[in-house]
This record gives structure tokens, sequence and C-alpha cells, in this order.
């Protein structure tokens, strides 16, 4: 008869001692980390390299020969960007750098100036193609069939700030929310650095295919990109894209 009474007042002594240990651990605990940054994105799995697509004889690569400046003239604006040709008359750049244009004009890597004939956008993605009476020559993209993954090593061929022909390699971090809100409901970010006027910059793989269009950057050197897929659709589906009105009121 005095087992039981006795086994309860163990349990009764062990949960006293649990409680004043918790109480007591409670009290020196370490204050909790700091929320997250809503701006983090998961760090990449690969490490960025300065290697370019492999040069050409005549000291460019496809890429850079395939690469264009863009260049707006509005009504009382002018900005640049850059494109890329997709054939000797088409090329690709941001909806953005086109926007409100009463004359495009489009400078070859080997110094040429072509006026632009018309220009198309979509709500879809920033992402605008221009035609040219005059043939871009050069080289055209090849544009891949799938989207880069987390860790690709990408490399971006571009006009920062209109000035010279620039490479730059990063790596992609991986799908984010599109920072400025388009229709896009994911783009890619990446770690490589751009500028503006980087703006519509061919985004190719290791292999000097288009995996992506640049249109975008954070204040933590961040860029952000169309994905070939949403470009690939743009391209099969004409009906997604529309004539951009010239508008000047000037």
């Amino acid at each position: 008869m005095t087992g039981r009474p006795l086994a309860a007042a163990r349990r009764g002594l062990a949960l006293a001692v649990a409680s004043a240990l918790a109480l007591s651990g409670c009290a020196a605990l370490p204050h909790p980390p700091a929320p997250m940054p809503s701006d983090w994105v998961p760090a990449p799995t690969a490490t960025p390299v300065t290697s370019s697509v492999g040069l050409s004889p005549d000291g460019f690569s496809a890429a850079q020969r395939m690469t264009v400046r863009v260049r707006n003239i509005g009504c009382g604006f002018v900005k640049t960007g850059t494109g890329f040709a997709l054939d000797a008359f088409t090329l690709v750049t941001n909806r953005h750098v086109i926007d409100d244009s009463q004359n495009i004009q489009v400078s070859t890597h080997d110094g040429r100036s072509i006026d632009a004939t018309a220009a198309s956008s979509t709500t879809v993605a920033d992402i605008a193609i221009i035609t040219t009476q005059e043939s871009l020559g050069g080289a055209f993209a090849a544009r891949a069939e799938e989207d880069p993954q987390e860790g690709d090593v990408i490399t971006v061929v571009g006009y920062p700030n209109g000035g010279k022909l620039t490479t730059v390699s990063g790596v992609v971090l991986g799908p984010v929310q599109d920072p400025l809100g388009s229709a896009v409901d994911t783009v890619l970010a990446t770690t490589a650095v751009v500028e503006p006027g980087s703006s519509g910059s061919p985004v190719l793989n290791d292999a000097g295919d288009v995996v992506g269009v640049v249109y975008a950057k954070n204040d933590s050197n961040q860029s952000f990109i169309v994905p070939v897929s949403v470009l690939n659709t743009l391209l099969a589906q004409p009906a997604l894209l529309v004539p951009e009105p010239v508008d000047c009121d000037a």
C-alpha cells in the first residue's frame, strides 16, 4: 500500500525540479534573432567567374557582335539601353527602354547607326521587339529552350550607362517575385552587376545561348532578368505583342 504514495511523491518532486529548471533556463535564454530581411534571396551554389564567352578571330565574341546599343530619342529626353539581334532585321530590348519614343536609333558593335522602322511591346513582361530597315549584320542570338537554374553561371553583355560594350559574369540566385510588379509572377535574380543602360542586355549560359534578358537591378547590386521561357512564349505568340505608339506633345 505504500508503493503508490511514494511513486506519486517522486513524480511530484520530479515535476517541481523540471519546473524550476525550465524557469531558470528561460531567464538565461539569449534574445531571439532579428527577422529575415525582406529582400533575401537564396545564396548562390556556384562561384562567379571572370571569363567571358570565347572570342572570335575578329576580337569580338558572337555575343558581343549580336549586341547593340539602343538610343531612345523622345519628347524632351534621350535614354539608352541595350538590345540583341534575333535576325538581320529584328532585335530584343526592354519595353521601358523604348517607352514614349519619337525616334529609336540602334548602334552596332562596329559603329554603324541604324534607324528603327517599327517597335512592339507587351504587358506580359518588360520586353520589346524592334525591327530595322537596314541589316544589323554581325551574329544572331541562339535562344536556350530552358531557363537557367539556381547556381548556374551566366554572362551579361551590354552597354552600361550608354558607354562601351562590356561583359560581366555572375550566377543565378533563383526565382523571386518581380520587384517592379509587372504581369510576370516570378523573374530570376542574379549576381551579375549591371547599370542603367544595361537594360535589354542578353544573358548567356556557358554555351553562349540566351537564357534571359536584363531589365532591373536593386541597391544590393543584384540584377533581375526576364527568363528565356517568357521570351520564347512571346515570340511564338505574336498576338501578345502590340505596336508601340509614338506620342509627342512638343
